[in-house]
């Protein structure tokens, strides 16, 4: 590429930046309030929209010109929505949960108007004061920032002493805001201080002295210790970072998740958008981005965790024109929901990454592959795909470059098997989603016969941040094979839910606890179930097992698109076997023999086991069945249907021996191993077990002993829910 050329696409940047910048002059001129409110699938199923509508009203009302209201994406807080943030200059950013149309009420007339936040609604909640200054200091274990020796410790420890107590200045432990370069790895703290949106890189107690008498005393900057820029996740921290479900987390992927409205491409511009890509077209060399995505060390976060350097190497060197590059949006893991909030609260990051993964393979066409049942996270990738066509960033001749990429969406009828990459390529072929022996693989020979890269969600939207902040730095946040973060769904019985992303490495005892807040109602936790359908159930002795590709594997598991279960005591480890394989079963193709008769009979066999109809010998006909299945099915979905009875097999044994000899479920879960009895002793004859029997099995007078005919008895188990006595024993 010519040096004209260059000025050319690095000018025509410049141009869009400053035209985005403008409009978002005009539209947030003279708005100095803002009340942003959650706008994805999750939040309007919890009433987002009617909250919205709320506020809009309440403004309208008041007369007020200067407060500014606005959607943005899904932060991944799921059980606290709809959530509200509002942001007046000067103070903390609020956020607000379970906002209805009365809290709308009340947060408008007493926070919004009136300057009092309301203490008892706040997320996360209730607290007994928000702070004048809120410092996150990073805690990250990569750059030995823990203990007593910590900085954000120290910090705290000299406030204390220079009489500035936790009301004034509140310090809070977070985890890697991504700020360090290799230099500064091990060797400095970070410190970031809002409201006055200050990040602090210190190396000494002298640097955290000067902060504390000039910045929290004398109300001024330290300017020789500012970090200058925009750090990647910075915004979000400045957002969400006293919140304890989002400061021990480290966003890269879904670092604009809860920031910008996901429908203007203008507020993405504002946050970088779209600079990896022109970085990419003026310096006009493939293989120079291919390299740099191989030093990142990422890996293909659909669950293969196939290097993406190295597949884009293979694409790029395809003999055959033209290439193709597809997005992988089929997510069908039962409650995985990763990709639908990326897309849905960031697509233009997923769409930059696409552009660059294209101008990397030499593809002209790309397409996003996107299951149906997903309508709003489709809308908003056409919203996406229109605004990138009107500001040239699609179609012919993009920045100037000579480069020439579009894209365009197909919808997938939610078969999970089409996750298989030839299967969702027969799938847009509008072949039957069916797929095929490898090699040839379809990097050599994909749609129609050409060569076609695919990656998932997840791995387009790190690309960006790659090009943007350097492969180096990108690689040091993870482990030594696999860089940056991973995004999971953390589900199941654990205190907070939602997604999760953390740097690669991580344990999983800090997801489950120092994130989710540790295991529900006081419970003991039981296993982590990691993978989804695929994966495996790892027992809570292995806790401390890292979250890497290759970590997960050899406890039996993997990493798979990003699931995660919790499972506690009560949870019975065979029923979770059965459910799993009954997906992939009801998922199988059919095309191959292992997988469709192979997942049909390891079903039936854990059917009988949870039905107390099993001998013991059940239990290493499964075994062996399993692992057949394993060895000989055709694609992935057949290969890893039996990891789910394999590993449970492996760590919870004796669970299946309680099943099959002693004809008893431990968990008390199975309804057919378990059985309801009325305790003489401690009933009273109240009468509510009987009263809410379906079928009237309980018989016994008032003021009298009841009892359970247990031939009658559908171990529905209502008595045992209704009994106020205890009186009615499961077992």
């Amino acid at each position: 590429m010519t040096t004209s050329t260059q000025k050319t696409v690095w000018e025509a940047f410049e141009s869009l930046a400053a035209k985005a910048r403008r409009s978002l002059h005009e539209r947030d001129s003279g708005q100095q309030i803002r009340v942003q409110v959650g706008s994805a699938t999750c939040e309007h199923a919890a009433g987002a929209g009617d909250v919205l509508d709320e506020f809009r009203k309440h403004i309208v009302a008041s007369g007020r010109s200067d407060i500014a209201l606005r959607r943005t994406g899904c932060t991944g807080r799921c059980s606290r929505e709809p959530i509200v943030g509002v942001m007046v200059p000067g103070q903390i950013p609020v956020k607000y949960e379970h906002v209805d149309r009365a809290a709308v009420h009340k947060i408008f007339t007493g926070h919004v108007l009136g300057g009092t936040p309301l203490l008892d609604r706040i997320l996360d909640g209730p607290v007994e004061a928000i702070p004048r200054y809120e410092v996150l200091a990073c805690a990250s274990r990569r750059c030995g920032q823990i203990g007593e020796d910590s900085y954000g410790r120290k910090l705290a420890e000299k406030l204390r002493r220079a009489g500035v107590g936790p009301e004034q200045v509140r310090v809070t432990l977070a985890s890697c805001f991504g700020a360090c370069g290799a230099k500064e790895l091990g060797q400095c703290g970070q410190l970031l201080v809002q409201p006055s949106k200050v990040l602090y890189r210190v190396t000494s107690d002298a640097d955290l002295d000067e902060i504390v008498q000039e910045h929290f005393l004398g109300g001024k900057t330290v300017e020789r210790l500012r970090v200058h820029g925009k750090t990647v996740g910075r915004a979000f921290f400045e957002l969400y970072g006293d919140v304890a479900f989002f400061n021990r987390q480290t966003r890269i992927a879904l670092r604009h998740n809860g920031v910008i409205d996901p429908e203007s491409i203008e507020e993405y511009f504002h946050f970088r958008g779209f600079e990896a890509l022109a970085k990419v077209l003026q310096r006009g060399d493939p293989q120079w981005v291919i390299a740099e995505v191989t030093s990142a060390k990422l890996r293909g976060r659909g669950g293969g965790g196939y290097p993406t350097g190295v597949k884009w190497s293979f694409g790029a060197a395809g003999k055959e024109v033209p290439r193709y590059l597809i997005c992988n949006a089929d997510e069908g893991d039962p409650g995985a929901f990763m990709d639908r909030s990326m897309l849905e609260s960031d697509p233009f990051n997923v769409i930059e990454g696409m552009l660059v993964g294209g101008f990397a393979v030499g593809a002209s066409r790309g397409f996003f592959y996107v299951r149906a049942e997903y309508p709003l996270a489709v809308a908003r990738i056409h919203n996406a795909i229109r605004q990138c066509r009107d500001y040239g960033l699609l179609g012919k001749d993009v920045l100037g470059s000579g480069f020439d990429f579009d894209l365009e969406i197909r919808l997938g009828a939610g078969a999970f098997v089409c996750g298989e990459e030839t299967a969702l390529i027969h799938s847009i072929e509008g072949e039957r989603g069916q797929p095929r022996i490898r090699p040839p693989f379809p990097t050599e020979h994909g749609l129609w016969g050409k060569p076609t890269v695919i990656n998932n969600v997840e791995t387009f939207a790190n690309v960006p941040a790659i090009i943007n902040y350097g492969a180096e730095w990108f690689r040091q946040i993870g482990t030594e094979e696999s860089g940056g973060t991973k995004v999971f769904a953390l589900a199941g019985k654990v205190r907070h839910t939602g997604l999760v992303e953390v740097p690669m490495g991580t344990t999983l005892r800090e997801v489950v606890e120092d994130i989710g807040g540790g295991v529900a109602e006081g419970k003991q936790l039981k296993a982590v179930q990691t993978g989804g359908p695929a994966g495996g159930c790892i027992p809570a002795k292995w806790l401390d097992t890292p979250v890497d590709f290759d970590s997960l594997a050899e406890v039996g598991s993997i990493m798979g698109s990003g699931g995660m279960i919790v499972l506690d005591e009560d949870d019975c480890l065979v029923d979770v076997a059965k459910f799993f394989l009954a997906f992939s079963e009801d998922e199988s193709c059919g095309k191959c023999t292992p997988c469709r008769e192979g997942t049909t009979r390891m079903f039936e066999i854990l059917q009988s086991i949870t039905e107390g109809k099993a001998a013991p010998e059940a239990l290493d006909r499964l075994q062996r069945l399993a692992r057949l299945v394993k060895r000989t099915s055709l694609c992935g979905l057949g290969r890893a249907a039996p990891n789910p009875v394999l590993s449970t097999l492996d760590h919870y044994r004796d669970e299946y021996l309680a099943h099959v000899v002693e004809k008893r479920c431990p968990a008390r879960k199975c309804k057919a191993l378990v059985q309801y009895e009325i305790d003489p002793q401690t009933c009273v004859g109240c009468t509510a077990c009987a009263r809410n029997c379906p079928v009237q099995c309980i018989a016994g007078s008032r003021k009298e002993v009841h009892v359970i005919d247990q031939q009658r008895c559908i171990k529905c188990g209502r008595c045992f829910e209704v009994c106020r006595f205890e009186a009615v024993i499961r077992q």
